[in-house]
């Protein structure tokens, strides 16, 4: 039996391990990986709270935000209900690895980020591509550090002077107009190659901004634009000085106000219908990979299981269609029965146009 001495100790064991349960989430988003919404329209809603993202949903969560559906339902509680009749003109979607979070302003909704495995949004700009094939959509994806390029659509016009590559970006900061030339660098160097990649991604930043005001008027369509990018400049500088290092943290402050200027540019190009969101990891937990297919290689069809070509019995849209095809046989159902039962009870002698024409020519007759 216990001792009555001992009955207070474990009355408050339990209400111990809730406090500590709930200063360890606090601290956890506080400290771990971010998904931060900059801008956002008015009537795409984010909800306020502190609800964890899985990593593998971002590219789901975009593509709602867009109003497009997905294959599986986002049972996430931090987006709202949006509008049926409205949707974005563009998102943006920026991925900083090297750091959990940044010093954005706090009125910005963010939400912690679980499980931050690499993704891309390749099944968006394949949804763009095949809703507004015959538009002018805009689709960048840009990976500076690891010069992967993905252009679409009116991207291959509008970004055809962007330096892409590292030698093309580090010869743009010598050139005017480089953010060499207005940013406090203060501890950081231009001769070491950890700083002219961070210093390069700001440049990329800065000149995809420029362009997009050059061609503003193809944000005025109804094709929507996507833009992604992924920023490892600051995990290069936490590799060669340490986190906690001069150089590391005034990285951070620079690339907090960059993303913040680049967020009011780009909703100002698009008349603040563009959605711009930041996630932030310190590692992704697998390496970043695209999956490339040879032009050459056949097509299968949509069931490659089957040697004989055959497609699947239904798809993701056989809900719709469904009820399409029934609804649409329910009312031709109703109508012809209406129509035969109006056409057995009709007196011919008043409701019949025919039969009065005939009887009136018999009677001249």
């Amino acid at each position: 039996k216990w001792k009555s001495s001992d009955k207070p100790a474990m009355m408050h064991r339990p209400s111990v391990l809730v406090t500590f349960a709930a200063l360890a989430n606090v601290l956890a988003g506080v400290s771990g990986d971010r998904l931060t919404v900059l801008r956002s329209p008015q009537y795409v809603r984010f909800r306020e709270g502190q609800w964890p993202l899985s990593g593998e949903k971002v590219p789901d969560l975009v593509s709602l935000t867009m109003g497009f559906s997905v294959q599986e339902d986002l049972d996430w509680p931090g987006l709202g209900a949006g509008s049926l009749f409205q949707r974005p003109r563009a998102n943006v979607l920026i991925a900083v690895r090297g750091v959990g979070s940044l010093d954005l302003p706090s009125n910005a909704s963010s939400y912690p980020l679980e499980n931050p495995v690499p993704f891309t949004l390749d099944s968006v700009a394949n949804t763009i591509h095949t809703l507004f094939a015959e538009s002018t959509p805009v689709v960048l994806q840009l990976a500076p550090s690891q010069e992967r390029l993905y252009m679409m659509g009116m991207a291959n016009t509008v970004f055809e002077d962007l330096p892409v590559t590292l030698q093309q970006i580090r010869a743009r900061l010598s050139q005017d107009g480089s953010v060499l030339h207005t940013l406090p660098l203060r501890s950081l160097s231009r001769n070491n190659e950890a700083d002219l990649l961070f210093l390069s991604e700001v440049q990329v930043l800065h000149d995809i901004c420029a362009l997009l005001l050059r061609h503003k008027h193809l944000a005025r369509d109804q094709a929507p634009d996507l833009f992604s990018l992924e920023l490892a400049g600051l995990e290069e500088l936490a590799r060669r000085y340490g986190t906690d290092s001069s150089q590391f943290q005034d990285s951070t402050k620079i690339l907090a106000t960059a993303l913040q200027k680049f967020a009011d540019d780009v909703s100002g190009v698009y008349g603040n219908n563009a959605v711009v969101e930041v996630v932030t990891v310190k590692t992704f937990e697998a390496p970043l990979t695209r999956k490339a297919r040879s032009i050459l290689e056949s097509n299968r069809g949509s069931n490659p299981g089957s040697p004989y070509n055959r497609a699947y019995k239904y798809n993701f849209d056989y809900a719709v269609i469904f009820n399409i095809v029934l609804w649409l046989v329910i009312a031709m159902a109703l109508a012809v029965l209406v129509i035969a039962y109006n056409l057995w009870n009709m007196d011919p002698g008043y409701d019949s146009i025919i039969y009065r024409m005939t009887n009136q020519k018999i009677r001249m007759d």
